[in-house]
């Protein structure tokens, strides 16, 4: 679905419908090294065609993150630009309200301190079944740019930490697949052939979650919606310590090596 301007986007948040602005999440700290958000809440009410077809879903509710609080404006420009709405699952407001799809929009904040925003936003709605889509991003609060594996990883170690990772990953499927077979759902041909087509390689390395004591790399199976229960966890969790010998000294997470 193609995404419309800001301006837009900005004024459906504003007008289309009765909203709730809570108190802020995170305060301004006088270090500048966080931001602060406030959760709007809005309901996306539909009419017409839509609604008549699915009197069911009359109704979407859409809580999202309203950014500020940093003192450079340039950059937090550039952070409201990443997080506009139609940059997290492509599609606008206007365009979730004429589709009867979504049934709720809400973001986590995972982290948000030390120059580093960590957002997990989530998206749930039913057309032939129920679905839920993740999107996942963290930004450098000095540059307002979102943070890839080589901002902060040694270059000519990236293979070696991916294979890393992707031991944890077969690991992971080794010890489920005992538990899976139970069930019976599966031929064990079956499960070894769709086991066999997961790697973790060095594209997967950009998306992680930050906390101040580890790092947790993520990894969408993406198997399809009839087997997704048989997917792996895609949490692959590793401390500061165990990441030294792979992390930039001048990266973004060097300050959290001891």
């Amino acid at each position: 679905m193609a995404a419309t301007k800001i301006g837009v986007d900005l004024a459906l948040l504003i007008l289309v419908l009765p909203s709730t602005l809570a108190s802020a999440q995170t305060r301004p700290n006088p270090a500048g090294d966080r931001i602060t958000i406030t959760r709007r809440k809005i309901t996306l009410l539909r009419t017409g065609e839509t609604a008549r077809n699915f009197p069911e879903r009359r109704k979407a509710v859409v809580i999202y993150p309203v950014i500020s609080g940093l003192r450079n404006q340039a950059i937090l420009r550039r952070v409201r630009a990443i997080l506009r709405f139609a940059n997290i699952f492509g599609s606008t407001l206007d365009e979730y309200r004429e589709n009867a799809w979504l049934e709720e929009f809400d973001y986590r904040v995972n982290y948000n301190q030390h120059y580093i925003l960590d957002l997990t936003f989530t998206e749930t709605g039913s057309a032939a079944y129920p679905d839920t889509h993740h999107q996942h991003f963290t930004i450098d609060l000095r540059r307002g740019s979102v943070v890839k594996a080589r901002d902060v990883f040694l270059a000519d170690r990236l293979d070696e930490l991916a294979s890393l990772v992707n031991e944890k990953l077969q690991q992971e499927l080794k010890d489920s697949t005992p538990e899976i077979l139970k069930g019976g759902d599966i031929s064990a041909s079956d499960l070894r052939d769709l086991h066999e087509a997961l790697r973790f390689g060095v594209e997967n390395l950009n998306d992680f979650e930050v906390s101040n004591d580890r790092l947790v790399f993520l990894y969408d199976a993406g198997f399809p919606h009839v087997i997704q229960a048989l997917e792996p966890d895609g949490r692959y969790g590793f401390t500061y310590k165990e990441l030294k010998p792979y992390l930039k000294a001048d990266g973004l997470l060097w300050q959290f090596v001891d």
